[in-house]
């Protein structure tokens, strides 16, 4: 169960999360829920661009070090078997990009939209269908 004070907006409190209840939340939510979390603390203080990006670079980490020493089919098996630790690693890789997207201003959801659309400029379907090589090799 999470702790109380890690919910600290809307009507989503922890019996629910419990129950799955929180798992739609829009990326407002989260950020507010985000924000809060550290307003609580206080720890904003803390927070510049440099170390926020320096700590979303150490979650990243962490996801890569699940990882590490495995290829193939145990890759899958440990990752299957530690499918909680990732998630926890991954929602850590969020946290950052939520809170260095808030501080410096940006609409995420809008930013990843414009991005979903130059990738696709990038890598059209007719060229890149199958193929792992970078859009400057695709021409």
């Amino acid at each position: 169960m999470l702790h109380d004070d890690w919910f600290c907006w809307g009507n989503v409190g922890p019996a629910e999360y419990d129950r799955g209840m929180g798992n739609a939340a829009t990326l407002q939510e989260l950020t507010n829920q985000v924000s809060g979390f550290i307003d609580q603390r206080d720890w904003s203080q803390f927070h510049n661009p440099k170390d926020l990006a320096l700590s979303l670079s150490l979650e990243a980490a962490e996801v890569l070090e699940l990882m590490q020493w495995k290829q193939g089919d145990e890759l899958q098996s440990h990752l299957t078997a530690n499918s909680s630790r990732l998630g926890e690693e991954l929602a850590d890789v969020f946290f950052w990009v939520l809170v260095l997207s808030n501080q410096q201003g940006i609409d995420l959801a809008e930013a990843f939209q414009r991005k979903m659309v130059q990738n696709g400029e990038k890598y059209p379907v007719e060229l890149a269908k199958g193929k792992s090589s970078k859009y400057t090799e695709l021409r």
